[in-house]
């Protein structure tokens, strides 16, 4: 009887989803999985992989989810609003979404173009619209977009959700072809940076000695080097008859060089203080070699920092090449950035007449809360003394 009790008692607790079976899944999961199920209960975190994950999918598909050619102008709506989407027409009727047509006039003192909603113009928002022709990744023809307003007259409708600039582009458009560089165009620095910083880092603080020695060295003179008129001059040396996006590129990567300094002093100061531990001298007693010591037992010890340290790399790089680009030593147009389009808002007086220009603003900030966001979740979920 004892053992029929004892036996219906173990199945209970052996049920999917009992705090046995967990308390077991728990003990058995590899460090991965540990990881993850901690990086999961971070909502701030998860919230933000979502966010940056749609940032670099419309980078990716900016010709067919942006609604304009960014380089289009469209003279006769320079300087326009941002559009306001409606539901509820004069009438007091529901409809789908959709925007009044408008009709420009002249302020009579400033000559500032003044926009007025048409109501009897009712122009719908409809997905899967033509407009603009353009091809997908330099390859793919077509003139389908995400959305937009239907215009079977070929006629421009000013549907602009975020206005437009004084030459007449669509800002949301830009904004969304900027981001394909503002977002991308540091990742390869940071992974040389990234690379850099662990190796030499490590090197000099597992080994030691002259070759630590001479790594601080270089790292020192690294360090006071001043970093925008080292930028200045590199722009300058490189081949004037290179496109701005390749110039850039090749600044963006020399740049890096210099920027792993910080992540391989910490990773020294790590490899010191945890050479000597005992379970690192176990390991040597065991006949492990130096780099299965470094990579197998003395990194992941750390992992956490080096994750954060990677993901604050990358809103550097976006708000690097943002400052530098406002300042007119980065790229300039015609390329599109979030940095070339705040070139337009330099002036107190347009930012005053035409606020929405500093809509890229916004985008910058929010891309690099995003990434922070999502290093703290990160660095928690690494983290192994955090539970």
């Amino acid at each position: 009887m004892n053992d029929t009790t004892t036996s219906l008692q173990d199945k209970k607790l052996a049920k999917p989803g009992s705090a046995a079976t967990k308390d077991e899944a728990f003990f058995r999961a590899s460090q991965w999985q540990l990881v993850w199920w901690k990086f999961r209960r971070h909502k701030l975190a998860q919230v933000a992989m979502v966010v940056l994950a749609v940032f670099y999918t419309i980078a990716i598909l900016a010709e067919f989810i942006a609604p304009f050619d960014p380089q289009h102008r469209m003279k006769e709506f320079a300087a326009m609003p941002p559009a306001t989407v409606r539901m509820i027409d004069w009438k007091g009727n529901i409809r789908l979404p959709f925007v009044y047509g408008l009709k420009m006039t002249r302020d009579p003192k400033t000559l500032r173009p003044m926009y007025k909603e048409d109501a009897t113009s009712i122009n719908p928002i409809r997905l899967f619209v033509k407009g603009d022709e353009y091809k997908m990744w330099g390859l793919i023809s077509s003139d389908l977009h995400l959305f937009g307003v239907s215009n079977p007259d070929k006629k421009i409708i000013p549907f602009f959700l975020l206005g437009t600039d004084s030459l007449g582009r669509d800002l949301l458009s830009r904004i969304f072809f900027g981001g394909r560089i503002s977002l991308t165009v540091g990742l390869f620095g940071v992974f040389l940076s990234f690379v850099f910083g662990l190796l030499l880092g490590g090197l000099s603080g597992f080994f030691g000695g002259l070759i630590d020695e001479v790594i601080m060295r270089v790292i020192d003179v690294l360090v006071s080097m001043p970093q925008i008129p080292l930028w200045m001059s590199l722009a300058a040396a490189l081949p004037q008859d290179w496109p701005q996006l390749q110039t850039y590129f090749f600044v963006t990567i020399i740049l890096s060089i210099f920027g792993w300094t910080n992540l391989a002093r910490t990773v020294r100061g790590k490899m010191l203080s945890m050479r000597e531990e005992d379970y690192i001298m176990a390991a040597k007693l065991d006949g492990e070699n130096e780099w299965t010591l470094i990579t197998r037992y003395m990194l992941p010890g750390f992992a956490s920092y080096i994750i954060v340290s990677l993901t604050l790399a990358i809103p550097n790089m976006i708000l690097g090449e943002t400052s530098l680009s406002f300042l007119g030593i980065g790229l300039r147009a015609p390329t599109i950035s979030w940095g070339v389009m705040l070139q337009d808002a330099q002036s107190l007086q347009i930012v005053s007449q035409l606020p929405w220009l500093l809509w890229p603003c916004a985008f910058v900030v929010l891309a690099v809360l995003m990434f922070n966001f999502l290093g703290d979740g990160m660095r928690d979920a690494a983290d192994p003394y955090v539970t």
